[in-house]
């Protein structure tokens, strides 16, 4: 057990890891630091947002049975207040490309077996979907993206800022954990470079620890090298006005996700001024959120290399910190994308609106954006999250990143999972899948990223869009101000 620790990045992984390692009494005599580079909350974290997915929807049983355990929180102390919404996930795909869907179909079918014979009082419901009308049903905007697919009724969305907001708080109230304020400039090395002993920052400041963990997300490559392991890629984000009455009815409907195309819609939380919304906490919005859940955008970036000092070129996050949301230009294909997005989600015409539906809802379909972002993933060749022990440093340097653009939902149960495998007791579901790669298995992947000139990785077969872009390219061939 180490005597201090320091943790770099108050995202997701950084935050629940020093929640879960202020609560566990073998920790209780370690002295624990959390460094991030802004400010909390940082507002081009990929965290802080409006809204995340909430879903045990996955074609992996190992990550669908992490989130079930996740839910219980979310119906819980994480999600109350209005932090987490119960309206239900839409999964669907075109014909031709259901496997994801299908795979996910199958082990949510398992997940409610296996609730049903604990006796669980909620367990999972859900609705297989087998043509655009049967979908059309179950949207309750009357329109339909993907052929096929199912609706998972317990399955919805969380306040991703405010849920971010309440673990700080609980953080801050056991007492245990120093923050700072800093950005790394370097490790601090053992005479024969063989440890960590922490770090220091950018104005000198020297953090000390026994242990550091490496939890900064998409900004990890630039600390670590982890080329061919962790790369940045850019996701576009981009949310549209709503007024009031289609707020109160959209808050009502479920987040549609077509896995062909990686694009989704999640609704608005009701307006605050409604019964439903009276209890909400703070960070309200009336946002309808069109966003690509795909390969992303790399943006190339010659840094010195972490360990050596030589230039290495590895995609890192491109960002504007300062504005809302960290607004900022985005490639007019991203912006096309969330366009037709808008127009699959959303009904042409009056005549195709469910009953008691407001009537300007097809109007949304064509209304300006009111702002877009990039959300940055620490994207994995697998989608599996790097959750290790550095091979070279003796267990003195740890790396928990690797999100992968689905790490948010296990926010509640995370952390502990990070513990067990800093305590040498990684969960048996992701004995291999969290571990650090082999030499050879680096090699690679590291040939296939984009910023190699590969194509890019796979990723755990849920994304949709082109591969291989590059976002100074997209931006040369058009840019959209917001």
């Amino acid at each position: 057990i180490p005597s201090s620790i320091l943790i770099i990045g108050s995202g997701v992984f950084g935050l629940s890891t020093a929640y879960s390692l202020s609560k566990d009494s073998k920790f209780k005599g370690a002295d624990i630091t959390v460094v991030d580079r802004w400010p909390f909350p940082t507002t081009d974290g990929a965290s802080i947002d409006t809204s995340r997915l909430i879903r045990a929807d996955y074609a992996d049983p190992a990550y669908a049975r992490l989130a079930l355990s996740a839910r219980a929180h979310w119906r819980g102390d994480f999600g109350a207040q209005g932090r987490y919404h119960e309206t239900g996930v839409v999964l669907t795909s075109a014909g031709k490309d259901g496997d994801y869907v299908s795979k996910s179909l199958a082990n949510v079918r398992d997940l409610q077996r296996l609730e049903k014979e604990r006796g669980s009082p909620q367990a999972t419901r859900f609705e297989p979907l087998r043509s655009r009308e049967e979908i059309r049903a179950v949207t309750k905007v009357g329109s339909s993206s993907g052929e096929q697919g199912y609706i998972n009724f317990t399955s919805g969305w969380a306040d991703s800022e405010a849920s971010m907001r309440y673990l700080r708080r609980q953080v801050e109230s056991l007492g245990r954990v120093r923050f700072v304020t800093g950005t790394i400039k370097a490790f601090i090395k053992s005479a024969d470079g063989n440890r960590i002993d922490g770090a220091v920052l950018s104005d000198g400041t020297k953090l000390t620890a026994s242990l550091t963990i490496v939890a900064a997300g998409a900004w990890s490559p630039a600390l670590v090298d982890l080329r061919g392991i962790v790369t940045a890629t850019g996701q576009v984000l981009s949310y549209v006005e709503l007024s009031r009455e289609e707020q109160e009815y959209l808050s009502k409907c479920p987040t549609q996700l077509n896995m062909s195309t990686g694009l989704f819609v999640v609704p608005p939380p009701p307006p605050r001024d409604s019964e439903a919304g009276s209890s909400c906490e703070a960070s309200r919005h009336n946002y309808l959120k069109l966003a690509r859940h795909g390969y992303g955008y790399c943006n190339p970036t010659t840094i010195s290399h972490p360990e050596t000092g030589e230039k290495v070129t590895v995609s890192l996050p491109h960002t504007a910190p300062s504005a809302p949301y960290a607004a900022q230009s985005v490639p007019m294909e991203a912006i096309e994308a969330c366009r037709i997005a808008l127009r699959d989600f959303l009904p042409s015409d009056l005549g195709s609106l469910p009953k008691g539906a407001p009537e300007s809802i097809p109007s949304i379909r064509d209304r300006q954006f009111a702002f877009a972002r990039l959300c940055h993933y620490a994207d994995t060749p697998s989608g599996d999250f790097l959750i290790d022990y550095h091979p070279r440093y003796q267990k003195s340097l740890f790396v928990a990143t690797g999100g992968s653009g689905h790490g948010f939902k296990f926010l509640p149960v995370l952390g502990d999972q990070i513990v067990q495998c800093l305590t040498g007791q990684r969960p048996e579901d992701f004995k291999d899948k969290w571990a650090w790669p082999a030499e050879d298995t680096i090699a690679t992947w590291k040939a296939k990223c984009v910023e190699e000139g590969g194509q890019g990785w796979p990723g755990d077969g849920s994304r949709g869009g082109r591969m291989g872009m590059v976002l100074e390219e997209e931006m040369k061939k058009g840019r959209a101000n917001m």
